[in-house]
This record gives C-alpha cells, sequence and structure tokens, in this order.
C-alpha cells in the first residue's frame, strides 16, 4: 500500500513539473490581478498592447528558445520611436569593418554641424540616454537604403526606417561626415541619395481623432503612412541575433567582431550613472522600462538589462533581454503599449506615467517571477 501510494504521489508530482513546464507563462503574467496590468487587459481596444516572450532553455551546447505572442501583429502599425536606434548602431559597427581608414575610437563630425564625436561614444549615448543627435550622426553615416537593405538581408523584416529623429527634414540626401584621419587630417564621405519613403499602407496607420500641427488643432486622425516602421518581430529578432548569434546562419549574423559585439553589449546595460550621467535626472531606469520603469531606486548589480526602449506620441516600447546572474534566469520580452486617452497627437497629454510605464514594469516582474518558479 505505501508503494502504492509513492507511485501515486511521483506521478502526480510529475504531471504538475510537466504541465508547470508546458505553461504559457505569458498568458499566466497578464492574468495577474494587480491593477497595474488588469486595468490595461481590462481596456485593451484603447492600449493596442503587443507582447513578445521568449523562454531560454539551455541543452549541453544549444540554447532553445520558446517564443510567446500576444496580439502580435506586423500589419498592426504602432510608432517604434527610439527603438529604430538599436540596428542603427548594429549596422553602423559592420559598416566600420568595411572602411580600413576608420575605427570604433575615430573622430568626426557632420558637415556643418560643431559637434564632434566618435563612434563609440554615439553607440554609448544612444542606449544609455537614448540620444537623438547620436542616433542621426549614425544615420548620415549609413543612410536609409542602406539600413533597410541591410536588415532585410539578414531576414529581420518587415521594416523601413525613413526619417532622422527629433527633427523634420524633407532633405533625401545624407550630410558627408568630416573623419579625423590623423591630428592633422581630415577627410570627408561622400553623400547618399534616399528614395522618397512611400506610404505605409498598414492597418491602424491612422490614430486618434486629432492632432496639433504648428499651435493648430486638426481634427483628423494623425497619419503615420511616412514614419518610421519597426515592428514587434523585427525588434524581437534583431535582440536574438546580436545575444544569441551562434543560434542563426552566418548569412544571418552581423559581421562584427567579438570585441565590438560586446562593446554593444556594455552598452546597452550600461546606467546613466555609470556612464557619468547625474543620477538625479538619469536615474537607472531612465531607458529601461521592464521591472524597474516605474522607480528611480538603483537597479541591483546582479539584475542586467540589455535593452532600448522608445517613447513618442504615446506609444511606448521596450525591447530587453534581462538577466539576473545570481539566480540564473534569464528570457527575452519585447513590449509595446499606446497611451493616449484623448486621441489628441502632439499635445504632450498622453499617460506614461500613469497607465504606461506602470504596465510594462509590472509586465517584467510578472514574467520575471515566472521565470523564477520554473523549472
Amino acid at each position: 500500500m505505501k508503494l502504492l501510494l509513492f507511485f501515486l504521489c511521483c506521478t502526480l508530482l510529475t504531471a504538475c513539473v510537466q504541465e508547470r513546464q508546458h505553461l504559457n507563462l505569458l498568458e499566466v503574467a497578464l492574468s495577474s490581478s494587480d491593477p497595474r496590468i488588469k486595468r490595461v487587459m481590462d481596456s485593451l481596444e484603447n492600449h493596442q498592447v503587443q507582447i513578445k516572450y521568449t523562454q531560454i532553455n539551455r541543452r549541453n551546447d544549444s540554447i532553445i528558445f520558446t517564443d510567446y505572442d500576444f496580439q502580435v501583429n506586423d500589419s498592426m502599425y504602432f510608432y517604434p520611436a527610439s527603438t529604430v536606434k538599436f540596428p542603427t548602431a548594429v549596422l553602423a559597427l559592420e559598416k566600420l569593418n568595411e572602411i580600413d581608414t576608420l575605427a570604433i575610437n575615430t573622430r568626426y563630425y557632420i558637415e556643418g554641424d560643431t559637434i564632434e564625436s566618435t563612434f563609440a561614444k554615439d553607440i554609448s549615448e544612444i542606449f544609455v540616454v537614448s540620444d537623438n543627435l547620436a542616433n542621426n550622426r549614425l544615420v548620415e553615416f549609413l543612410g536609409f537604403e542602406a539600413i533597410n537593405q541591410n536588415l532585410t538581408n539578414k531576414g529581420i523584416s518587415p521594416v523601413r526606417l525613413s526619417h532622422r529623429l527629433e527633427y523634420h527634414s524633407d532633405d533625401l540626401r545624407t550630410k558627408p561626415l568630416i573623419i579625423y584621419l590623423n591630428d592633422s587630417t581630415t577627410g570627408i564621405t561622400q553623400s547618399l541619395l534616399n528614395k522618397t519613403p512611400e506610404h505605409l499602407q498598414l492597418s491602424q496607420i491612422d490614430k486618434g481623432i486629432g492632432y496639433y500641427e504648428d499651435d493648430a488643432l486638426i481634427e483628423a486622425p494623425f497619419n503615420f503612412s511616412q514614419k518610421n516602421y519597426y515592428p514587434i518581430s523585427a525588434q524581437h529578432n534583431l535582440l536574438k541575433r546580436v545575444l544569441f548569434p551562434q543560434n542563426f546562419k552566418l548569412s544571418q549574423r552581423f559581421k562584427i567582431s567579438e570585441l565590438q559585439r560586446q562593446l554593444l553589449l556594455q552598452a546597452m546595460h550600461t546606467t546613466p550613472q555609470k556612464a557619468g550621467y547625474d543620477p538625479v535626472t538619469y536615474y537607472d531606469s531612465y531607458c529601461k522600462f521592464f521591472m524597474f520603469g516605474d522607480t528611480k531606486k538603483d537597479i541591483p548589480e546582479h539584475i542586467e538589462i540589455y535593452n532600448k526602449v522608445g517613447y513618442a506620441y504615446g506609444t511606448l516600447t521596450d525591447c530587453a533581454y534581462i538577466k539576473d546572474t545570481k539566480n540564473n534566469i534569464d528570457f527575452l520580452l519585447t513590449a509595446t503599449i499606446l497611451v493616449n486617452k484623448d486621441g489628441i497627437f502632439n499635445d504632450d497629454t498622453f499617460e506614461y506615467d500613469e497607465i504606461g510605464i506602470p504596465f510594462l514594469a509590472q509586465l517584467g516582474r510578472e514574467i520575471y517571477q515566472q521565470e523564477a518558479s520554473r523549472k
């Protein structure tokens, strides 16, 4: 009888473990009763949420991805904002390897500008404080046509980058870079001609009920058809290739050295104060929404977040690899949410701090807790 009970207990335990292993942890996280999750889930039609979560399992030398999606739809448009800076940074490193006279610490400035920089400095600023001008300098270096084609060639699609950030320009030509070949000699890069961006034909390309233009309210939906297009699936795939290049064919990997990749990863998870920024203005979670976005406390040393966020036009997005070195936890998470209750764009009235960031922060914590308890 005791032996029978023992076997029954073992069978039940095995069944529970197997059931736990096959749970959709994303669904579990989104069914949380926490108000930061529940208020968004109770009004999904207002927030255009899309989420992609990847479990990471290791077997011998192999890494196995298990992907879970929530409302991910490449045809459903959302404004990617600063998340487009991630591919720009990676492709700039790749292009440096094609030009013998350039290196990551080469000094340069954009023709007609006075700001001197280096490629290493630009990449750091892109991730640490999401600097728009640093991104735009690399865009002048690359050109939009090369960015889009190189991403597509590596299987990162759909994608369409078509404009600089922070300011509007109809100039289809990139600006030349003035490069310091040594202390006394400079060179100049050629200007590149980009194509006129076609109008995107996607669902939800027209958003809201109005927008401000030159301080005047236009009572019509805001059209995003000529804006950047970088959906959740493309963002997630780029992150996978940078973090785990060995999981992809050579043709799908970026042609960067391991030293360059490590520099990129270092920039991705460095917090502003460790890069020398004022910690009061640029707190640890300034560019990290998952898990810590709703607090200004320091992120624990054993939690490393390799990510790129974006927020503009009421849309918040984070694409992240989260790693707990103390508890042996790691996973990939990408999510976007719209928080624009009044439906008016360019009025600077968005519920970032009230709804959007708390949702993303709690989503990260919910997934982390599920990861901590799974076998």
